[in-house]
Protein backbone atom coordinates (compact mmCIF):
# COMPACT_ATOMS: atom_id res chain seq x y z
CA UNK A 1 0.00 0.00 0.00
CA UNK A 2 2.99 2.33 0.17
CA UNK A 3 2.60 2.92 -3.57
CA UNK A 4 -1.06 3.77 -3.19
CA UNK A 5 -2.56 5.51 -6.21
CA UNK A 6 -6.22 6.41 -6.60
CA UNK A 7 -6.13 8.41 -9.84
CA UNK A 8 -4.51 7.93 -13.24
CA UNK A 9 -4.80 9.45 -16.71
CA UNK A 10 -4.24 7.01 -19.55
CA UNK A 11 -4.54 6.90 -23.33
CA UNK A 12 -6.04 3.85 -24.98
CA UNK A 13 -5.99 2.78 -28.63
CA UNK A 14 -7.90 -0.01 -30.30
CA UNK A 15 -6.20 -1.81 -33.18
CA UNK A 16 -6.67 -0.92 -36.83
CA UNK A 17 -8.10 -3.50 -39.20
CA UNK A 18 -5.79 -5.25 -41.62
CA UNK A 19 -5.86 -4.36 -45.31
CA UNK A 20 -7.63 -6.51 -47.83
CA UNK A 21 -5.48 -8.24 -50.44
CA UNK A 22 -5.79 -7.86 -54.23
CA UNK A 23 -4.31 -10.98 -55.84
CA UNK A 24 -5.11 -13.63 -58.43
CA UNK A 25 -4.71 -17.38 -58.66
CA UNK A 26 -1.64 -18.29 -60.63
CA UNK A 27 -1.63 -22.03 -61.21
CA UNK A 28 -0.42 -24.18 -64.04
CA UNK A 29 -3.11 -24.86 -66.59
CA UNK A 30 -5.35 -22.21 -64.98
CA UNK A 31 -4.26 -19.01 -66.72
CA UNK A 32 -7.27 -17.04 -65.57
CA UNK A 33 -7.79 -18.30 -62.05
CA UNK A 34 -9.68 -15.26 -60.85
CA UNK A 35 -9.32 -13.10 -57.70
CA UNK A 36 -8.00 -14.75 -54.53
CA UNK A 37 -7.21 -11.88 -52.14
CA UNK A 38 -8.36 -12.49 -48.56
CA UNK A 39 -9.79 -10.02 -46.06
CA UNK A 40 -7.77 -8.24 -43.41
CA UNK A 41 -8.21 -9.20 -39.77
CA UNK A 42 -10.14 -7.13 -37.22
CA UNK A 43 -8.12 -4.94 -34.89
CA UNK A 44 -7.96 -5.73 -31.19
CA UNK A 45 -10.33 -4.07 -28.72
CA UNK A 46 -9.67 -2.13 -25.50
CA UNK A 47 -11.16 -4.15 -22.64
CA UNK A 48 -11.36 -3.25 -18.95
CA UNK A 49 -11.67 -6.08 -16.42
CA UNK A 50 -12.07 -6.00 -12.64
CA UNK A 51 -9.45 -7.91 -10.64
CA UNK A 52 -10.30 -8.42 -6.99
CA UNK A 53 -6.65 -8.90 -6.04
CA UNK A 54 -5.90 -5.28 -7.02
CA UNK A 55 -6.30 -2.59 -4.38
CA UNK A 56 -4.85 0.52 -6.05
CA UNK A 57 -4.14 2.05 -9.45
CA UNK A 58 -0.39 1.88 -8.89
CA UNK A 59 0.04 -0.33 -11.98
CA UNK A 60 -1.17 2.63 -14.09
CA UNK A 61 1.29 5.06 -12.53
CA UNK A 62 4.15 4.45 -14.94
CA UNK A 63 2.40 2.98 -17.95
CA UNK A 64 0.04 5.53 -19.46
CA UNK A 65 -0.48 4.19 -23.00
CA UNK A 66 -2.34 1.01 -23.89
CA UNK A 67 -2.65 -0.11 -27.49
CA UNK A 68 -4.38 -3.17 -28.88
CA UNK A 69 -2.80 -5.11 -31.72
CA UNK A 70 -3.60 -4.29 -35.34
CA UNK A 71 -5.26 -6.88 -37.53
CA UNK A 72 -3.03 -8.66 -40.06
CA UNK A 73 -3.38 -8.02 -43.79
CA UNK A 74 -5.21 -10.49 -46.00
CA UNK A 75 -3.12 -12.79 -48.20
CA UNK A 76 -3.22 -14.69 -51.47
CA UNK A 77 -5.13 -17.94 -51.85
CA UNK A 78 -8.11 -16.45 -50.03
CA UNK A 79 -6.33 -16.42 -46.68
CA UNK A 80 -7.80 -14.01 -44.16
CA UNK A 81 -5.53 -11.98 -41.92
CA UNK A 82 -5.45 -12.84 -38.22
CA UNK A 83 -7.39 -10.68 -35.81
CA UNK A 84 -5.36 -8.44 -33.53
CA UNK A 85 -5.13 -9.29 -29.83
CA UNK A 86 -7.21 -7.24 -27.42
CA UNK A 87 -5.49 -5.08 -24.82
CA UNK A 88 -6.70 -6.06 -21.34
CA UNK A 89 -6.52 -3.35 -18.68
CA UNK A 90 -7.10 -4.66 -15.13
CA UNK A 91 -8.73 -2.41 -12.54
CA UNK A 92 -9.51 -2.84 -8.84
CA UNK A 93 -13.13 -3.01 -7.65
CA UNK A 94 -14.61 0.43 -7.15
CA UNK A 95 -12.95 2.00 -10.18
CA UNK A 96 -14.62 4.70 -12.25
CA UNK A 97 -13.72 5.65 -15.82
CA UNK A 98 -14.31 9.17 -17.10
CA UNK A 99 -13.48 11.07 -20.25
CA UNK A 100 -10.36 13.04 -19.34
CA UNK A 101 -11.40 16.03 -21.44
CA UNK A 102 -15.12 16.36 -20.62
CA UNK A 103 -15.20 14.47 -17.28
CA UNK A 104 -18.20 12.54 -18.60
CA UNK A 105 -18.81 9.27 -16.76
CA UNK A 106 -18.12 6.29 -18.99
CA UNK A 107 -18.26 3.33 -16.62
CA UNK A 108 -18.82 2.89 -12.89
CA UNK A 109 -17.38 -0.41 -11.72
CA UNK A 110 -18.83 0.09 -8.24
CA UNK A 111 -22.18 -0.93 -9.75
CA UNK A 112 -21.17 -3.41 -12.44
CA UNK A 113 -18.06 -5.59 -12.30
CA UNK A 114 -18.55 -7.22 -15.69
CA UNK A 115 -15.84 -6.99 -18.35
CA UNK A 116 -16.25 -3.81 -20.36
CA UNK A 117 -15.33 -3.57 -24.05
CA UNK A 118 -14.67 0.15 -24.34
CA UNK A 119 -13.29 0.55 -27.86
CA UNK A 120 -13.79 -2.01 -30.59
CA UNK A 121 -11.05 -2.58 -33.12
CA UNK A 122 -11.34 -1.47 -36.73
CA UNK A 123 -12.86 -3.88 -39.25
CA UNK A 124 -10.54 -5.57 -41.69
CA UNK A 125 -10.66 -4.47 -45.33
CA UNK A 126 -12.23 -6.71 -47.96
CA UNK A 127 -10.02 -8.58 -50.38
CA UNK A 128 -10.74 -8.56 -54.08
CA UNK A 129 -12.62 -11.88 -53.93
CA UNK A 130 -15.62 -9.81 -52.79
CA UNK A 131 -15.66 -7.68 -55.94
CA UNK A 132 -15.89 -10.41 -58.56
CA UNK A 133 -19.02 -10.13 -60.67
CA UNK A 134 -20.41 -11.24 -64.02
CA UNK A 135 -19.21 -7.97 -65.46
CA UNK A 136 -15.83 -7.73 -63.76
CA UNK A 137 -14.15 -11.14 -63.59
CA UNK A 138 -10.76 -9.79 -62.54
CA UNK A 139 -11.29 -7.01 -60.01
CA UNK A 140 -8.16 -5.32 -58.76
CA UNK A 141 -10.00 -3.54 -55.98
CA UNK A 142 -9.32 -4.25 -52.29
CA UNK A 143 -10.27 -2.14 -49.29
CA UNK A 144 -7.97 -0.87 -46.55
CA UNK A 145 -8.70 -1.75 -42.95
CA UNK A 146 -10.67 0.65 -40.80
CA UNK A 147 -8.53 2.65 -38.36
CA UNK A 148 -8.76 1.97 -34.64
CA UNK A 149 -10.21 4.39 -32.11
CA UNK A 150 -8.48 6.27 -29.32
CA UNK A 151 -9.45 8.07 -26.13
CA UNK A 152 -7.87 9.82 -23.19
CA UNK A 153 -9.35 8.60 -19.92
CA UNK A 154 -9.25 9.49 -16.27
CA UNK A 155 -9.45 6.46 -14.00
CA UNK A 156 -10.49 7.03 -10.39
CA UNK A 157 -10.69 4.62 -7.50
CA UNK A 158 -13.30 4.71 -4.78
CA UNK A 159 -12.51 2.11 -2.16
CA UNK A 160 -15.62 0.11 -1.37
CA UNK A 161 -16.28 -0.41 2.33
CA UNK A 162 -19.22 -0.88 4.70
CA UNK A 163 -18.06 1.37 7.56
CA UNK A 164 -15.89 4.47 7.19
CA UNK A 165 -13.86 5.71 10.17
CA UNK A 166 -13.81 9.50 10.45
CA UNK A 167 -11.85 11.53 12.96
CA UNK A 168 -9.06 13.96 13.67
CA UNK A 169 -5.46 12.77 13.40
CA UNK A 170 -4.46 10.45 16.25
CA UNK A 171 -8.08 9.83 17.30
CA UNK A 172 -7.52 6.07 17.37
CA UNK A 173 -8.87 5.05 13.94
CA UNK A 174 -5.88 2.91 12.99
CA UNK A 175 -5.78 1.30 16.42
CA UNK A 176 -9.45 0.35 16.12
CA UNK A 177 -8.93 -1.06 12.63
CA UNK A 178 -5.99 -3.10 13.93
CA UNK A 179 -8.12 -4.35 16.84
CA UNK A 180 -11.07 -5.41 14.71
CA UNK A 181 -9.34 -6.82 11.66
CA UNK A 182 -6.23 -8.42 10.26
CA UNK A 183 -5.14 -5.10 8.76
CA UNK A 184 -1.87 -3.78 10.11
CA UNK A 185 -1.93 -0.01 9.63
CA UNK A 186 0.93 2.13 10.85
CA UNK A 187 0.22 3.27 14.41
CA UNK A 188 2.12 5.94 16.33
CA UNK A 189 1.48 8.75 18.83
CA UNK A 190 1.96 11.58 16.34
CA UNK A 191 -0.63 13.09 13.95
CA UNK A 192 -1.01 12.00 10.32
CA UNK A 193 0.40 8.54 10.92
CA UNK A 194 -2.08 7.30 8.31
CA UNK A 195 -1.21 8.79 4.94
CA UNK A 196 -3.17 6.39 2.74
CA UNK A 197 -6.54 4.64 3.19
CA UNK A 198 -6.44 1.29 4.94
CA UNK A 199 -8.99 -1.51 4.69
CA UNK A 200 -9.76 -4.32 7.06
CA UNK A 201 -12.42 -7.01 7.38
CA UNK A 202 -14.31 -7.59 10.62
CA UNK A 203 -15.85 -11.05 10.62
CA UNK A 204 -18.75 -11.36 13.03
CA UNK A 205 -21.94 -13.42 13.08
CA UNK A 206 -20.87 -15.10 9.82
CA UNK A 207 -20.72 -11.73 8.07
CA UNK A 208 -17.73 -9.80 6.72
CA UNK A 209 -17.81 -6.07 7.41
CA UNK A 210 -15.27 -4.05 5.45
CA UNK A 211 -13.92 -1.09 7.44
CA UNK A 212 -12.05 1.83 5.85
CA UNK A 213 -9.67 4.07 7.77
CA UNK A 214 -8.80 7.30 5.95
CA UNK A 215 -6.18 9.89 6.94
CA UNK A 216 -7.38 12.16 9.72
CA UNK A 217 -9.34 15.30 8.98
CA UNK A 218 -8.59 18.73 10.36
CA UNK A 219 -10.65 21.89 10.42
CA UNK A 220 -10.60 23.40 6.95
CA UNK A 221 -10.16 20.02 5.27
CA UNK A 222 -12.98 20.73 2.81
CA UNK A 223 -10.92 23.68 1.57
CA UNK A 224 -7.82 21.55 1.09
CA UNK A 225 -6.15 21.62 4.50
CA UNK A 226 -4.51 18.47 5.76
CA UNK A 227 -4.52 15.04 4.14
CA UNK A 228 -8.03 13.69 4.61
CA UNK A 229 -9.87 15.74 1.97
CA UNK A 230 -8.12 13.86 -0.83
CA UNK A 231 -9.45 10.58 0.48
CA UNK A 232 -12.99 11.54 1.50
CA UNK A 233 -14.27 10.14 -1.79
CA UNK A 234 -13.23 6.69 -0.56
CA UNK A 235 -15.95 6.69 2.09
CA UNK A 236 -18.63 8.17 -0.18
CA UNK A 237 -19.92 4.67 -1.01
CA UNK A 238 -19.93 3.35 2.56
CA UNK A 239 -23.16 2.35 4.25
CA UNK A 240 -22.37 4.14 7.49
CA UNK A 241 -19.77 6.28 9.27
CA UNK A 242 -18.19 6.05 12.70
CA UNK A 243 -17.00 9.38 14.07
CA UNK A 244 -14.10 8.77 16.45
CA UNK A 245 -13.67 11.43 19.13
CA UNK A 246 -10.51 11.47 21.27
CA UNK A 247 -11.78 12.00 24.81
CA UNK A 248 -8.26 12.87 25.90
CA UNK A 249 -8.26 16.05 23.78
CA UNK A 250 -9.62 19.41 24.96
CA UNK A 251 -11.90 19.81 21.91
CA UNK A 252 -13.85 16.61 22.56
CA UNK A 253 -17.19 18.45 22.79
CA UNK A 254 -16.71 20.38 19.52
CA UNK A 255 -14.98 17.67 17.50
CA UNK A 256 -18.12 16.02 16.10
CA UNK A 257 -19.59 19.33 14.89
CA UNK A 258 -16.33 20.27 13.16
CA UNK A 259 -16.05 16.87 11.47
CA UNK A 260 -19.67 16.91 10.36
CA UNK A 261 -19.29 20.41 8.93
CA UNK A 262 -16.28 19.32 6.89
CA UNK A 263 -18.19 16.35 5.52
CA UNK A 264 -21.18 18.55 4.68
CA UNK A 265 -18.93 20.97 2.81
CA UNK A 266 -17.55 18.06 0.80
CA UNK A 267 -20.85 16.23 0.22
CA UNK A 268 -24.28 16.50 1.79
CA UNK A 269 -24.92 12.85 0.97
CA UNK A 270 -21.83 11.89 2.93
CA UNK A 271 -22.93 13.90 5.95
CA UNK A 272 -26.39 12.30 5.89
CA UNK A 273 -25.24 8.70 6.06
CA UNK A 274 -26.11 6.44 8.97
CA UNK A 275 -23.62 7.12 11.74
CA UNK A 276 -22.57 6.75 15.32
CA UNK A 277 -20.20 8.67 17.59
CA UNK A 278 -17.41 6.75 19.28
CA UNK A 279 -15.54 8.28 22.20
CA UNK A 280 -12.08 6.73 22.31
CA UNK A 281 -9.41 6.24 24.99
CA UNK A 282 -11.85 5.88 27.90
CA UNK A 283 -9.07 4.16 29.83
CA UNK A 284 -7.53 7.60 30.45
CA UNK A 285 -8.24 9.40 33.70
CA UNK A 286 -11.28 11.67 33.58
CA UNK A 287 -12.61 10.39 30.28
CA UNK A 288 -15.66 8.65 31.81
CA UNK A 289 -17.02 12.07 32.78
CA UNK A 290 -16.19 13.44 29.35
CA UNK A 291 -18.03 10.54 27.70
CA UNK A 292 -21.10 11.32 29.82
CA UNK A 293 -20.94 14.96 28.66
CA UNK A 294 -20.66 13.83 25.05
CA UNK A 295 -23.70 11.56 25.43
CA UNK A 296 -25.70 14.37 27.04
CA UNK A 297 -24.82 16.90 24.33
CA UNK A 298 -25.69 14.56 21.47
CA UNK A 299 -28.71 12.87 22.97
CA UNK A 300 -30.24 12.34 19.52
CA UNK A 301 -27.14 10.54 18.26
CA UNK A 302 -25.90 7.07 19.12
CA UNK A 303 -22.81 7.59 21.27
CA UNK A 304 -20.52 4.84 22.57
CA UNK A 305 -17.24 4.74 24.45
CA UNK A 306 -14.33 2.39 23.82
CA UNK A 307 -10.76 1.72 24.79
CA UNK A 308 -8.62 -0.34 22.46
CA UNK A 309 -6.02 -0.60 25.23
CA UNK A 310 -8.35 -2.06 27.88
CA UNK A 311 -10.79 -3.67 25.40
CA UNK A 312 -13.70 -1.78 26.98
CA UNK A 313 -16.71 -1.34 24.69
CA UNK A 314 -15.09 -3.14 21.77
CA UNK A 315 -17.60 -5.97 21.66
CA UNK A 316 -20.56 -3.58 21.84
CA UNK A 317 -19.11 -1.48 19.03
CA UNK A 318 -18.77 -4.54 16.80
CA UNK A 319 -22.47 -5.24 17.34
CA UNK A 320 -23.27 -1.64 16.42
CA UNK A 321 -21.27 -1.97 13.21
CA UNK A 322 -23.20 -5.11 12.36
CA UNK A 323 -26.49 -3.34 12.91
CA UNK A 324 -25.47 -0.36 10.77
CA UNK A 325 -24.66 -2.61 7.84
CA UNK A 326 -27.90 -4.56 7.85
CA UNK A 327 -30.19 -3.94 4.87
CA UNK A 328 -33.05 -1.51 5.68
CA UNK A 329 -35.85 -4.07 5.60
CA UNK A 330 -34.10 -6.17 8.23
CA UNK A 331 -32.99 -3.38 10.54
CA UNK A 332 -36.08 -3.45 12.72
CA UNK A 333 -35.89 -7.19 13.31
CA UNK A 334 -32.18 -7.10 14.03
CA UNK A 335 -32.19 -4.07 16.31
CA UNK A 336 -34.47 -5.72 18.89
CA UNK A 337 -31.97 -8.44 19.71
CA UNK A 338 -28.70 -7.14 18.33
CA UNK A 339 -27.07 -6.68 21.73
CA UNK A 340 -27.71 -10.17 23.05
CA UNK A 341 -24.76 -12.55 23.15
CA UNK A 342 -26.97 -15.45 22.07
CA UNK A 343 -27.09 -14.03 18.54
CA UNK A 344 -23.34 -14.21 18.12
CA UNK A 345 -20.81 -16.93 17.95
CA UNK A 346 -19.46 -17.87 21.39
CA UNK A 347 -15.91 -18.03 20.08
CA UNK A 348 -16.11 -14.41 18.90
CA UNK A 349 -17.37 -13.26 22.29
CA UNK A 350 -14.55 -15.09 24.05
CA UNK A 351 -12.01 -13.51 21.72
CA UNK A 352 -13.23 -10.04 22.59
CA UNK A 353 -13.27 -10.81 26.33
CA UNK A 354 -9.66 -11.97 26.12
CA UNK A 355 -8.60 -8.88 24.19
CA UNK A 356 -7.84 -10.74 20.95
CA UNK A 357 -8.85 -9.93 17.39
CA UNK A 358 -12.01 -11.71 16.20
Amino acid sequence: MEKFADEAVIEVFSGSGGNGCASFRREKYIPKGGPSGGDGGRGGAVVFVVRRNLRTLAHLRYKHTFKAENGRDGENWGRYGANGDDIIIPLPPGSIIRDALTNELIRDFTRDNKDFIFLKGGNGGWGNIHFKSSINRAPRKALPGKPGLSAKLKVELQIMADIGLVGFPNAGKSSLLDKFTNARPKIASYPFTTKIPNLGVLNISEKDIIIADIPGLIEGASEGAGLGIRFLKHISRTQALAFLIDLGEDNYLEAFDILLNELSAFSEDLANKKRLIVGTKIDLEGTEERLAELIAKYSEEEVMGISVFSNSGIKELSYAFLRLTEVPEKEEAVSDDILTDEDFDDDINEDFDEGENP
